[in-house]
Formats: C-alpha cells, sequence, structure tokens
C-alpha cells in the first residue's frame, strides 16, 4: 500500500484511555468461564504430547516430595530406638543404616528437582508458543478487520487484546496448570500417607480444615473487591498521566497544572485506599493460616505423644505427620489462589477469541484484477451509503472522472467529502450502487491490490517513530536513498531536511514533536511523491504550511498529477480555482457540479461558500 495509512496513530500510543484495559483484567470474571475454558483447550490441544509430559514430571516431582517425611520419619525413629538401647546396655546407634537412608533421601529429592526443573522448562515452552501464536494471529486479525470496528473502539482496547490479555494468559498458563496438577498431587498423596500413619490423628488435623477454609473465602471475598478498585483504579491514574502528558502544552498554556495536580491526587489516594486495604487483607492470609496450622500441629503433637505411649505409631510418625500436615494446608492455599487466577486465565482467553472471531472483511475480490493493467479511470455510479442503515449520508451520487483529473470535492463539514474517499479505497462497502475503475467495480479487486492504486495526504500527519528516511521510504519500501531525497526535493523538504543535526538520519519521537506541523506534512506529501500512485488523494494536504510554502508545494503536486487522477477534498476554496471538475456535497448529495467559472456564475452553493470565504480573508 502507499501512502494510504496517514491516519493510523502509532502502535505505542495508547490515547487517555490507555491504561483501563490493562486496569480491568485485574478482577475481571469471563462471562462464559465453561466456553472460554473449552476454546482455550482446543487451542492447546496442539500441545497435548507436551502437556502429558508436564503432568507425568509434574506429578512424578510431587509423589518423591511425598515420601520424604516418611523416610526421614523412620530415621528419627530408628535414632530414638538406637538411643534407647544405648541407654539400656543393649547396642547402640546404627549410623551406616541410618547413612545410607540420608543419601537414598537426598537422591529422592534430587530426582524431585530434576523432575521439577523438567516439567517447568517444558510448561515454559508452551506457554510461550501459545502466546506467540496468539499474539501472530491477532496481529493478522487486524490486518483483516473492517474500519468500523476500529472506528467503534478505543485503541487502548485493542491494544489491551495484543499486550494485556496475552500477557495475563501467559502468566496463567505458566502457573496455574502446573500449580493445580502438583496441588492435587500433593494433597490426595499426602492425605494417603497421613491415613497410613494414623487414621485419628487425620481426623483431628482435618479438624482444622473447614476453619481454614471458611477464613480463606472470607479474606479472598473482602480482598476481591478492593483487588478490583485497585486495578480500576490504576487504569484512571496511568490514563490521566498519559493524557496530561500528551497534551502537557495545553496545560501550560491555560495553567491548568493545579488542577491536573488536585485531579491526579483525588485518583492517586483513591488507589492508595483501595491498594492498601487489598494488600493487607491479602497479607493477612499467611499468618491467620500459620495460626490455624499451629493449633493442628499443637493437636497432633499431643495426639501423637499420647499413641506413642500406647505404642500404636512410632516416634519419627510424630515428625513426619506434622510435616505432612504442613504440606497439606499449603496446596489447600495455593488452590484457593489459583481460583482466581483462572477467573483471569477465562477473561482473557474470552477477550482474545471475541477478537478472533470478530467478523472480517473480505480480502479477495470477486475476480481479481490487476491494477498493474489499469489506467485512472474512475466511476461513481448512484452510490448510496451510511455507516448505519438508518442513517443514510450518501444517498445517490454519481460521478465520471477521466484519467489525469483534478477533482476537487466541496462543502461543509459533515456533508460527506472524507466519506467518499473512503468508500473509494473499500475501508467501507457502498449500500447500493457501484464504484468502477477502468470499468471494474472496486469489489473484484483484492483489498490490498486495489490501496496500490492510491497515494494518500491527510490534515492529520502521521509519523513513526523512526529516522526520515525511513519514514519517506514507507511508500516505497524498496526505493534507494537518491530516490528518498529526489522525492523530498519535489516536496520542498529537502532544505529543512538538510539543517537538521543528523539530516535524513535523524530520529523522529514516538509523537513526532521533535518537528514542526508543517514539516510534518512536507514529509507526507513526500512520502506520497516517492509511491508514485496512480490515483491520488489530498485532504487539505498544505493546511499545516505557511502561504509561500503552499505555493511551491501546490507547483510540485501539479506536476505529480499530470496523467493521474487526482481528489482533492478541500476547505479553502481558493486553492482548486484549477481544479478540472468540482463536486459540491451537501447532506451526502451532489448538489452543483462545473469547474470554477462555471460554479461562480450559476451563483449557487459553491459561489456562496467562495464569497463567504473571500470575505473572511478580506
Amino acid at each position: 500500500m502507499s501512502n494510504s495509512n496517514n491516519n493510523v496513530r502509532p502502535a505505542g500510543r495508547r490515547g487517555p484511555m490507555g491504561g483501563g484495559p490493562m486496569g480491568a483484567m485485574g478482577g475481571e470474571k469471563a462471562k462464559d468461564f465453561k466456553g472460554s475454558v473449552r476454546k482455550l483447550a482446543v487451542y492447546m490441544s496442539k500441545f497435548k504430547i507436551s502437556l502429558v509430559f508436564v503432568m507425568l514430571f509434574a506429578v512424578g516431582s510431587t509423589v518423591f516430595t511425598i515420601i520424604g517425611p516418611k523416610i526421614l520419619g523412620n530415621v528419627t525413629t530408628e535414632l530414638f530406638q538406637g538411643l534407647v538401647n544405648k541407654i539400656n546396655g543393649a547396642g547402640g546407634i546404627d549410623f551406616d543404616s541410618i547413612g545410607r537412608t540420608l543419601l537414598i533421601l537426598l537422591g529422592l529429592y534430587v530426582i524431585s528437582m530434576v523432575f521439577s526443573f523438567v516439567q517447568g522448562f517444558i510448561m515454559t515452552g508452551i506457554s510461550q508458543k501459545v502466546t506467540y501464536r496468539f499474539r501472530k494471529e491477532i496481529s493478522e486479525k487486524i490486518n483483516r478487520m473492517p474500519m468500523n470496528y476500529f472506528e467503534t473502539k478505543t485503541h487502548g482496547e485493542v491494544l489491551s487484546r495484543v499486550t494485556n490479555d496475552v500477557d495475563t494468559l501467559n502468566q496463567s498458563l505458566n502457573q496455574s496448570i502446573t500449580q493445580i496438577i502438583t496441588s492435587i498431587t500433593m494433597i490426595i498423596g499426602v492425605l494417603y500417607m497421613m491415613l497410613t500413619i494414623s487414621v485419628t490423628m487425620t481426623l483431628v488435623a482435618m479438624l482444622t480444615l473447614p476453619l481454614s477454609m471458611v477464613l480463606i473465602s472470607f479474606i479472598v471475598k473482602k480482598s476481591q473487591k478492593y483487588f478490583m478498585e485497585q486495578q480500576e483504579f490504576l487504569g484512571h491514574v496511568n490514563g490521566q498521566v498519559e493524557e496530561v502528558y500528551g497534551g502537557h502544552n495545553i496545560v501550560k498554556v491555560f495553567n491548568g497544572e493545579k488542577k491536573v495536580t488536585e485531579e491526579f491526587d483525588k485518583a492517586n489516594s483513591t488507589l492508595y485506599n483501595s491498594a492498601w486495604k487489598s494488600q493487607f487483607l491479602s497479607g493477612m492470609m499467611f499468618p491467620i493460616m500459620s495460626f490455624v496450622g499451629n493449633i493442628g500441629y499443637v493437636a497432633v503433637a499431643i495426639l501423637g505423644g499420647y499413641l506413642v505411649v500406647k505404642n500404636r505409631i512410632e516416634v519419627g510418625d510424630i515428625q513426619s505427620f506434622i510435616q505432612y500436615v504442613r504440606n497439606f494446608n499449603q496446596p489447600i492455599s495455593q488452590i484457593a489462589q489459583v481460583s482466581s487466577q483462572l477467573q483471569q486465565t477465562a477473561a482473557a482467553a474470552e477477550r482474545i477469541f471475541e477478537f478472533l472471531e470478530e467478523e472480517e472483511e473480505d480480502q479477495t475480490g470477486a475476480g481479481p484484477v490487476r491494477p498493474q493493467d489499469l489506467s485512472s479511470d474512475v466511476e461513481f455510479k448512484h452510490v448510496k451509503f451510511g455507516y448505519t442503515p438508518d442513517k443514510i449520508i450518501i444517498r445517490d451520487f454519481s460521478a465520471k472522472v477521466r484519467p489525469g483529473q483534478k477533482i476537487a470535492i466541496v462543502g461543509p463539514t459533515g456533508a460527506g467529502k472524507t466519506t467518499m474517499v473512503k468508500l473509494l479505497m473499500r475501508f467501507y462497502d457502498v449500500n447500493e450502487g457501484e464504484i468502477l475503475i477502468d470499468g471494474h467495480n472496486i469489489k473484484e479487486f483484492n483489498r490490498g491490490e486495489l490501496r496500490k492504486l492510491f497515494g494518500m495526504v491527510l490534515q492529520d500527519t502521521w509519523l513513526f517513530n523512526g529516522t526520515i528516511m525511513e519514514n519517506i521510504r514507507y511508500g516505497k519500501s524498496d526505493a534507494t536513498d537518491e530516490e528518498v531525497i529526489a522525492a523530498a526535493k519535489a516536496a520542498h523538504a529537502h532544505h529543512f531536511i538538510s539543517t537538521l543535526p543528523e539530516g535524513y538520519h535523524m530520529v523522529l519521537n514516538e509523537e513526532a514533536s521533535n518537528v514542526s506541523q508543517g514539516q510534518k506534512q512536507l514529509l507526507t506529501i513526500a512520502r506520497a511523491i516517492l509511491a508514485d500512485p496512480k490515483i491520488l488523494i489530498l485532504d487539505e494536504a498544505t493546511s499545516s504550511v505557511d502561504t509561500r510554502t503552499e505555493v511551491r508545494i501546490q507547483k510540485a503536486m501539479d506536476n505529480l498529477m499530470k496523467g493521474r487522477t487526482s481528489f482533492v477534498i478541500a476547505h479553502r476554496l481558493s486553492t482548486i480555482r484549477d481544479a478540472d471538475f468540482i463536486l459540491v456535497m451537501k447532506d451526502g448529495d451532489i448538489v452543483e457540479q462545473g469547474n470554477h467559472e462555471q460554479l461562480l456564475a450559476q451563483g449557487g452553493f459553491y459561489a456562496s461558500l467562495y464569497n463567504s470565504q473571500f470575505e473572511q480573508t478580506a
């Protein structure tokens, strides 16, 4: 595509609401949890073999960890019995046997660590591949989306699908899946080992479980509300900072520093309060769980001592059991945390799949027609269009444009001038009628091929973070440096570029604020000249330059427009007096058409517009 993207904002810009979507994910829940998880499972089925290995290694790592306390308890029992035998003169401690047992225990822990490392390595690879695939598909999807989607969504909302939602999914996948597997395995395995030691002690230990669950549920329920508020107001603070930073000059000019500071302090105070409460409540979980756990340890120790005296268990079993109680409480709290994380995972997945399942515009034409074989004959035949079916803004538009003609489209704001250009480039499709290029309906073209025919310079310039050379070369990616410089000279941009510190290699910042608005306009014109399109679209292309430069650019544009069809959207009617044809639009209809002299002679709407501007100028 040539220079038809001038109205696209840079990817790094979020806009005033940029922080919102990111913050919203903190406590957001999926509308259809099961459906979202099911879609995610199907999406991840490509990695099912790797996931099986993750499960096996995760279970293996947990099992070896579970066996450890039992073996350590046996060592304690053997030490105790050896010490008793030594006191009774019946023998001593068998350090060789204890040493072999400890080596076995060390080996088990090493194997557990290796298994844990392997499953973590595999799972990290899976989560990164899934997020890479999501980002790739979202990036490709964006290019197939209709323009009306982006005009009904904020830039931050679209950007959050690629950044925040995918990042949330990445972190959740990497942590949640293995956490669930290990926690469930730990609970089942530990419960089994506790029962093998003593059913009575297990029942006593389980009495603390309901209390733990009630406390965890209470804390999670209370803190969740404040976490949601924290994320919401974090979005407000981020958005406000970005908005004020983007309009810092305006704030200075109108002495708005005090008001801006007061608004920020208010939002920041609200964020502080919600963040403090959420962090405090979540921080209470560990000490409360520790307190409940300690009560369980005391009960187990007392009952265990009684059972040892009754010779129903060994001394080492008490140590093993206490370790198992600790290992049993930990996965329960982990599952409670993971359940909240799974809600975020499902919500992120739901938003991503919603975007990927959005309706796409047809990229291929019915023909398709090769644009290389065409000239620039354009015809509008009874075009009818409305952005919504109940609000038609172009009712019946017909016009025939010959190659090389300069067509000016004029009219008041909202008359439909820019809409005609959007229809011509198939940013939108007409409701009725057709638009023809060399007799071919534009619907017969592949959209990408169709847009190669056009070069566009808009009033709202768009330049990206890169060198001036790279920005001009955006119109023709394979252009040489000499061709870029020649285009800049034709656009009368070469002189000011040469005066810059690094010339053509000077890097424009994200907002391109290190060059003036007029200079930005010259660069976009140079980009259009370099693209060398068959059809030019100029929407107030010289509105940001001085009168002298405008005259020089107009001469360069006249040379560029020779042999090409040109559509010029103009508000200053003095700039289009030499147009071959002028279409005067009002309320979506062509009310007058002809050249400048003919329209003035008619004394109609165009004459009224022209004279009013002349009077204002005078």
